[in-house]
């Protein structure tokens, strides 16, 4: 096992800049993910931790070496990608044991660590099969042996779920914890999916435009989200946003949006007169009488909760409820928001405040 040091790293293409100075210091044995929406440089960052991409500036550390110009593999990584990558003309035990092959171990010691990973992933009734005859998930896990058997210091993954269906890759995303939680193997993870960033990692990092935007642990970022990117896009249905200014109402501070809908605030800083973005998550937003009143546009039920789209104003509100909910289109219901349940951005600088 090894600690990742990724120090003032910068990518460029001629001249043209896709990663900006990017730092993240990953502790041995943590599983990181790396998130964000396409384009943002997650994979690329992978890649250049695995040295299957140049750095133009910077250091990267595996283990307290420096490996910029260690090729791939001297670099003691294993990486786990997004096609499964199987050989279709060789069985199960011949995909898993290759790496060993290739660096000409014994027969023995390649029977040995090819079973003790098929066991860790439950493929040892599948070791004579071709992956032709496995499912999407058996083939992912068969990937996944291929990196075991080379007992690396660091794995890599660069969205393995993506090919599977919503339900396989829940149950993935449990094996792979678990595998973690057995293995305690430093692991970097790259991710578009938030869910798959929060039930998984230790450590979040949270990219966009070959930037970090926020490091932390995911209910860390949930909480606390820096700035409005990340909390729109930590949590899942996405925070609600309504830009407004804060006035001073009653000798107290108010939220005022710009359709004239008054909101609850916490204490803050802000000052009177400041424009900023005011922002709360579905999960926190209640019904019930005396709330703020709302028209109703949709209801999505799903057994478990009710989702509401209601507009005030001009602005659309999204709410989660527990209870079952029947409410017309445009019927008015109210929506009581607890202010300790708010989030406050500089709208200028989409900064928290």
């Amino acid at each position: 096992m090894a600690d990742v040091k990724i120090e003032k790293v910068f990518k460029r293409y001629s001249n043209l800049e896709v990663m900006h100075g990017v730092g993240v210091d990953i502790d041995d044995g943590e599983f990181v993910v790396l998130v964000g929406p396409s384009g943002c440089g997650k994979s690329t960052l992978l890649r250049m931790i695995a040295g299957l991409e140049e750095i133009s500036e910077g250091t990267i550390r595996i283990g307290g070496r420096i490996v910029n110009d260690v090729p791939p593999k001297d670099r003691d990584i294993a990486m786990v990608f997004q096609s499964y990558a199987l050989y279709p003309h060789k069985t199960v035990f011949d995909n898993i044991g290759f790496p060993l092959k290739m660096a000409k171990r014994p027969q023995a010691e390649i029977k040995e660590k090819v079973h003790k990973a098929a066991d860790i992933l439950d493929l040892s009734k599948l070791l004579d099969r071709y992956p032709k005859q496995l499912s999407g998930g058996q083939r992912q896990r068969v990937a996944m042996g291929r990196a075991i058997v080379r007992d690396p210091q660091v794995f890599l993954f660069d969205e393995p779920l993506s090919n599977l269906d919503a339900k396989l890759r829940v149950t993935m995303r449990v094996e792979i914890k678990e595998l973690h939680q057995r293995l305690k193997t430093t692991i970097v993870y790259v991710t578009h999916d938030q869910i798959e960033a929060m039930t998984m990692a230790d450590k979040i990092v949270v990219m966009r435009d070959g930037r970090v935007e926020q490091i932390g642990a995911p209910l860390d970022l949930y909480d606390h989200p820096r700035n409005v990117f990340v909390a729109g896009f930590i949590g899942s249905p996405a925070m609600n946003f309504i830009h407004g200014t804060i006035k001073n109402i009653s000798a107290s501070k108010q939220f005022v949006s710009e359709s004239g809908l008054t909101l609850p605030i916490p204490p803050t800083d802000a000052a009177d007169g400041q424009t900023v973005t005011y922002g709360v998550r579905p999960e926190h937003i209640l019904v019930g009488a005396g709330g703020i009143p709302v028209k109703v546009v949709v209801t999505e039920p799903t057994g478990s909760e009710t989702q509401i789209f209601a507009r005030a104003g001009k602005d659309m509100i999204d709410a989660i409820v527990k209870q079952r909910i029947s409410a017309a289109p445009g019927e008015e219901i109210g929506f009581i928001i607890d202010p300790a349940n708010v989030h406050l951005f500089d709208r200028k600088t989409e900064q928290r405040i």
